[in-house]
């Protein structure tokens, strides 16, 4: 619930011929000693806990300001440069008015930083500042341990014990009721110091809120555009502005006052033979914020549900290859007497030779590994997975919500958490008739036309990606006659490579190639654009702004990265004609002929799609995670003891800085990546694995990146994962689609099922190849459309075959569908209605089945909020009865109450 800390402050006093007993001096009054830390009278030298006994140093591994009392809330840090003037006026402006805010300020001059170029201004809060503030943003404080007990043990427990971590780890403070902090009510609270009553994390998210609404103008003028620190950072007037560690991720702090919870972290969580461990959500929460620790919970819950779709697309596979022997289609291709007598028609103009059929031979074995019957179950169990992993996610986020009191939280950010830039740039103002205050508003006209522009460039850059991927179209069928006319000639030498590489391979994969190097091209453009229109906008609140950058960045990449799997599973051969009378791109524009599935069908070249995007994007990530961490070990290998040379504050100023965007990416890159693995798993079972295998090394390398090379974050709040949370719902529904339809139109089991209990006479699939390809005349092949080289290959033949279902030449429906035709359409959209409504049908069922609160949940958010009114009320009661007694009283004040009994009484009452 909330951290509940008793620390006692000890300050070592060093002391020549001084007696002992003079070694501990009251952190209150702070024993007269100066900035220095030392006492002119007496001599005394103030140090922090540790003191190097043989230099006598003061250790400048602390995040106490020189007093060694006062916590440092916040850094900022900057350097003198030629535009030095200036940046001094306005840091002069901006500390002044942060000392007008009630903040205590404390600078080390550039002479003490190892450069001997930055200075450092240290912050300090204090109490009745955090308590003014805390009572503005409503933060949730402790009034009373709680009662709740924790969930029973479950049976056999001892099974997740080598999985299990320290309950000191898990839980790292007791749980508490709260309530939102009232600075009038503060004897009501559970305030035992002061001084570690706000947790750090609390503390510098109540400075940041300061920071960023302080202005920099002069007294008497009101520039609005001269507020916050960010635009400070952005016109470099401060370089960097952050929160500080606790202590070194390698070893424990050396003064006990520190938590050393970023050592418990890197010890417990950051390492990567920690893979099999539960993550310590409760100190990642508490050391983070909430922010962060929801999306440590979700990427763990979800890598969790990945293992049970893993193992069925392993089983899936594994079908696959055991029925390896059984796939007489396959055979029947492979036979010399069978597939090598069949002439099939040229896939290109002029350049595609007559070819047999034979030569698909190891595609088609290929292909039977993911299109086999055991995938159309498989495809059916992800539809529910998915539902499962949703519905099971609402429960879970629930109780997290309740654990970590952001139950009522949404409605204070919605009000309270307005965006500095909004404040900033909306000159015009208006009654809120909620708050009955006066705020800042963006009028209609300027909104309407802010959201036409941005539309207009998300379109834009929509259309940029369908252009190139039609480019990358035109490249696959342009490469794939040069490939044909290479691998085409029996006596050439790359006949021995082109016994395993088809031209439909070898287009494929070079197409993929591109295509995942151009998306990568994209991406980095992606990024800027969607972020400047999103700013352009100018979101009210920081969740709105976060949600419309969310929904923009997920279109471009949805487009960017599953356009060309789209194409695959639903465009490619499915518009291509029949010889004499072929589609082509664009018309009869170009010579361009559209793409054709090979026998095999077109399923393999969608996995080969999927399998080089998705493990690019995955391999490509990797790679530059592998680059940041060797370039942190050739660094940490030759430092020694940093303490005794950096302090805290320099050690956190090198670090990367975390953006306010940095999770929006790490969501960005998963929801990617689940996309992958439902929209097309059909295509690719083993597609969870992979992922299975990538977000066990992502949380471990995102957690060392986390402890290790960023600054520690502002603590923020949010109760949920946002918009992903609807972005997912949509993928699961659209997932039961796409999967229906590739069952459907790309995988060869319908028109396989078709023939087997309808056209087949002995009920098997013999004689299944030469039924699904149709007859077509040589000679009624346009001249312009023959191979350049066709007479060795012909072998005197009149006919060549073709995939259809076409009623042969001579027949009165010549080339016209035949009736099995339109008995396998029917028979694909029967199939695709009956596995949509199953599917959908399991689904609705099972997410009214499994309630989205957990009902012990619901009863303790009944219960908690039933005694804090009670409690609440008892206090105003006794509160009113203190106040009317010590109206009567008539004696002198020496005899009335004192206020310790007055607080002894309340906390009875209480």
């Amino acid at each position: 619930m909330f951290p509940k800390h008793t620390v006692s402050y000890g300050i070592r006093i060093v002391v020549n011929a001084v007696d002992k007993k003079q070694d501990t001096v009251n952190r209150e009054d702070g024993g007269g000693f100066g900035q220095n830390g030392c006492n002119a009278s007496t001599n005394l030298c103030l140090f922090d806990a540790t003191v190097s006994t043989e230099k006598l140093q003061p250790n400048k591994d602390t995040v106490f300001f020189r007093d060694g009392v006062r916590r440092i809330d916040f850094v900022l840090s900057y350097v003198d440069d030629k535009d030095g003037e200036k940046k001094q006026e306005r840091r002069r402006e901006f500390e002044a008015n942060l000392e007008k805010a009630g903040l205590e300020l404390e600078t080390e001059d550039k002479a003490d930083s190892k450069d001997q170029k930055t200075y450092f201004l240290k912050i300090h809060a204090p109490w009745d500042v955090l308590a003014t503030y805390a009572d503005v943003l409503k933060i949730k404080v402790p009034f009373k341990a709680s009662d709740i007990p924790h969930g029973q043990d479950v049976p056999l427990e001892w099974l997740s014990h080598p999985f299990r971590l320290p309950e000191h780890i898990m839980r790292p403070v007791p749980d508490y009721f709260t309530y939102p902090f009232d600075k009038g009510k503060t004897d009501f609270f559970l305030i035992n110091d002061k001084d570690t009553f706000f947790p750090p994390s609390t503390r510098n998210r109540i400075v940041f809120y300061i920071l960023a609404r302080c202005p920099y103008y002069k007294e008497g003028r009101n520039d609005r555009e001269k507020t916050g620190i960010k635009r400070l950072l952005s016109n470099g007037t401060y370089t960097a502005a952050f929160p500080l560690h606790d202590c070194r991720y390698w070893k424990r702090a050396r003064n006990a006052e520190c938590e050393s919870e970023r050592y418990n972290l890197y010890k417990h969580w950051a390492r990567f033979l920690c893979f099999y461990k539960e993550q310590p959500l409760n100190l990642i929460r508490k050391y983070y914020g909430e922010k962060i620790g929801i999306y440590f919970a979700w990427l763990g819950f979800y890598t969790e549900m990945l293992f049970f779709a893993a193992v069925m697309g392993l089983i899936c596979f594994t079908y696959g290859a055991l029925s390896y022997d059984d796939n007489i289609s396959s055979k029947e291709i492979c036979n010399d007497s069978i597939g090598g007598t069949i002439l099939m028609c040229p896939l290109c103009d002029k350049k595609c030779p007559f070819w047999k059929l034979n030569s698909t031979c190891l595609s088609s074995w290929q292909s039977h590994l993911f299109d086999n019957e055991g995938t159309v179950f498989f495809a059916i169990f992800m539809g529910i997975w998915v539902t499962l992993f949703l519905e099971f996610w609402k429960r879970r986020q629930a109780r997290l919500e309740y654990e970590w009191d952001l139950v009522d939280f949404e409605e204070e950010q919605q009000q309270l958490q307005i965006r500095p830039e909004f404040e900033i740039r909306c000159t015009n103002r208006r009654l809120n008739k909620i708050t009955q205050e006066m705020e800042p508003y963006l009028p209609i006209t300027s909104k309407c036309a802010r959201f036409c522009l941005s539309g207009a460039t998300v379109l834009f850059w929509v259309c940029l990606i369908v252009a190139c991927i039609i480019g990358v179209i035109a490249y696959r069928l342009a490469v794939y006659a040069a490939f044909a006319s290479i691998i085409k000639d029996p006596m050439r030498k790359i006949q021995v490579v082109g016994r395993f590489i088809t031209p439909q391979l070898a287009t494929s994969v070079t197409a993929s190639c591109i295509n995942f190097v151009i998306i990568m091209i994209l991406n980095f453009f992606y990024e800027k654009v969607a972020v400047w229109i999103t700013d352009m906008e100018i979101p009210k609140t920081h969740l709105e702004y976060e949600n419309r950058l969310t929904m923009k960045m997920f279109l471009f990449q949805f487009v960017n990265y599953y356009s060309s799997c789209f194409y695959l599973a639903f465009f490619k051969g499915k518009f291509v004609g029949y010889p004499g009378e072929y589609s082509y791109m664009f018309g009869g524009l170009s010579k361009l002929r559209n793409e054709e599935c090979d026998p095999g069908g077109c399923l393999i070249e969608l996995s080969t799609q999927l399998v080089i995007v998705m493990a690019g994007k995955q391999l490509w990530g990797n790679i530059q995670e592998a680059l940041v961490m060797r370039n942190w070990w050739s660094g940490r290998k030759g430092r020694h003891h940093p303490e005794n040379h950096y302090s805290r504050w320099e050690q956190d100023n090198v670090l990367l800085n975390f953006s306010q965007l940095g999770l929006f990416y790490e969501y960005l890159e998963m929801v990617i990546q689940f996309g992958f693995i439902t929209l097309f798993v059909a295509s690719f079972p083993l597609a969870p694995l992979l992922a299975l295998f990538n977000n066990i090394l992502e949380i471990r390398v995102d957690a060392w990146k986390f402890t290790t090379q960023f600054r520690r974050p502002v603590a923020s709040k949010a109760r949920n994962i946002g918009a992903w949370q609807e972005i997912l719902n949509a993928v699961a529904i659209l997932s039961v689609v796409t999967n229906a339809f590739i069952m459907a139109f790309t995988s060869d089991m319908i028109p396989r099922m078709v023939y087997l209990y309808a056209y087949s006479e002995k009920s098997n699939m013999r004689g299944y190849v030469n039924n699904s390809l149709s007859v077509y005349n040589i000679s009624q092949i346009p001249e312009a459309h023959m191979p350049e080289e066709h007479d060795s290959w012909m072998d005197n033949s009149t006919t060549c075959r073709y995939r259809d279902y076409r009623y042969p030449p001579g027949h009165e429906r010549e080339y016209k569908h035949t009736m099995q035709f339109w008995h396998i359409l029917a028979a694909k959209m029967a199939f695709i209605i009956i596995m949509e409504h199953v599917v959908f049908v399991v689904k609705f069922f099972v997410a009214w089945m499994i309630p989205d609160v957990p009902s012990d949940v619901k009863a303790r958010i009944k219960r908690e909020r039933y005694l804090t009114q009670e409690y609440l009320h008892n206090y105003e009661v006794e509160r009113l009865k203190l106040q009317l007694s010590a109206s009567f009283i008539t004696e002198p004040p020496s005899e009335m109450t004192s206020p310790t009994d007055k607080h002894e009484i309340l906390s009875e009452c209480l």
